[in-house]
């Protein structure tokens, strides 16, 4: 079973910016952040794929949110920058073991609790 903890998140303002951490009990191929406003469904954010070494931003973050490695610790740093209102919801890291780490939220089993993340 993997544990994922969470640190980050918050408050600010559009146009600041605030940074996610997640740190994994073990390695898995995939770790990434996905989030989930309310009434909407749950959508990945940005992906670090560990097996091929490579990173991925979903479209609607690109060009302000950045996903970076942090080997000594298995997890991951997502630098949101730009910050917009509709960036505000619940921000999930989450851990898979797929091959396929992008667009396969069916296989991240592992959540961590979540952490707000409020744009106003």
């Amino acid at each position: 079973h993997v544990q994922l903890v969470e640190s980050g998140g918050g408050s600010v303002q559009a146009g600041g910016s605030l940074t996610l951490n997640c740190t994994a009990s073990q390695y898995t191929r995939c770790l990434g952040w996905f989030r989930q406003a309310p009434g909407k469904q749950r959508e990945e954010v940005a992906i670090v794929n560990f097996g091929e070494g490579t990173t991925h931003v979903a479209d609607s973050t690109k060009g302000r949110f950045t996903i970076s490695r942090d080997t000594a610790n298995a997890g991951v740093h997502l630098q949101m920058d730009m910050l917009k209102p509709e960036d505000t919801a619940m921000y999930y890291c989450a851990a898979s073991r797929s091959k396929l780490c992008v667009d396969n939220i069916g296989g991240y089993i592992y959540w961590g609790q979540g952490t707000q993340v409020t744009v106003s």
